[in-house]
């Protein structure tokens, strides 16, 4: 079970509960789950019951118990233990969970963590005049896209040879329309056009992997081709990630999702929380949240994609199919990932 499959579960558990007479409240749109804080436990956990407490009548603990035999009912749920004043920590079939997780990002590519539908939100965002406001964003507006939000870019008067030497297009140059605008303004670079001497890829990851409050380094070490350099790790993680597929193929053998169990969960919990990722990097305009986690991800990758492939005389077997099923995921959210910010992810590096 994958988080947004847990989400959908939370919320099916909500409208059961509901049906039964159980609880009266209109069943909320999103169940956020996320791994556990200080003091809980388990997989997953969710503030549901909190969120549902005053609208029901009740604390958010007897919540969270009538909730609670709705979830232990279903597939792929082991445990639902309560903690503190109402979570609820969700314990899954860790085997199934993870083929799972790896399935649904196989089915879903470099879209893995996309809303399925528009949300209605219409927002425009509104920079001034100075490049990396410009490329923060025209990186949080694909986000926002990415999360069902109809998104409008304007910026004050810009030159084109910067805006395009950066991938950036933005939908007006010049004032903005009467509705109020959301402001993006990072802290600019200390010279104005000192990452267009690095590239469109470096020069972006220059702009959007510091914070917003954090003054970016627009220096060749973003160019340079080796492990300090966090862009080289992760496009040389989705590198390796691609060759393993087509050194499998070499091999005869295809990816096939299966247990995981001897791979570090470190991995396979960076992967599940991707979609929460977006979410939050969309909702607080922040691509840096987005672009950090791709370097978790592919810290956490890199000594996995050393052990796909059968060794020696190894002939491939169900668990090298399943980890070549794990190494293409890793390349769909590196590639993925790397998109939404506006920078290219090669197969070859």
């Amino acid at each position: 079970m994958t988080p947004v499959e847990l989400s959908r579960t939370v919320l099916h558990a909500v409208r059961r509960a509901v049906d039964a007479g159980e609880l009266s409240v209109a069943v909320p749109t999103r169940a956020v789950v996320a791994p556990p804080g200080p003091g809980g436990c388990g997989d997953y956990a969710s503030s549901i019951a909190l969120q549902l407490a005053r609208p029901a009548g009740q604390t958010p603990f007897q919540v969270a118990e009538v909730l609670r035999p709705y979830l232990l009912g279903t597939d792929g749920i082991t445990d639902v233990v309560l903690t503190g004043p109402g979570f609820l920590n969700i314990s899954l079939d860790r085997n199934a969970s993870d083929a799972g997780l790896v399935r649904e990002i196989l089915r879903r590519g470099d879209r893995y963590g996309y809303a399925d539908r528009p949300d209605g939100r219409v927002v425009q965002l509104h920079c001034p005049h100075d490049l990396r406001a410009v490329v923060v964003a025209e990186a949080s507006a694909r986000l926002l896209r990415s999360q069902g939000a109809l998104v409008r870019v304007t910026a004050e008067g810009f030159e084109d040879v910067w805006t395009s030497a950066l991938g950036v297009t933005v939908d007006a140059v010049g004032h903005a329309p009467a509705e109020l605008p959301v402001n993006v303004r990072p802290v600019p670079a200390h010279g104005s056009d000192e990452p267009l001497s690095l590239g469109r890829d470096a020069g972006r990851w220059a702009f959007l992997h510091p914070a917003a409050h954090d003054r970016p380094r627009t220096g060749d070490e973003h160019l340079v081709q080796r492990e300090s350099n966090p862009l080289f790790r992760v496009r040389y993680a989705h590198a390796r990630a691609r060759a393993a597929t087509r050194n499998a193929a070499d091999l005869g053998f295809t990816a096939e999702p299966g247990p995981l169990a001897d791979v570090e969960q470190a991995l396979l919990a960076a992967l599940a929380d991707h979609p929460r990722v977006l979410a939050a990097a969309a909702d607080h305009r922040a691509p840096d949240r987005l672009a950090r986690h791709l370097v978790a991800v592919a810290e956490a990758a890199l000594p996995f994609l050393l052990t796909v492939l059968p060794r020696g005389g190894e002939k491939p077997s169900a668990a090298h199919r399943a980890r070549l099923a794990l190494a293409e995921a890793v390349g769909a959210v590196l590639a993925g990932g790397l998109a939404l910010l506006g920078i290219d992810a090669p197969d070859h590096l």
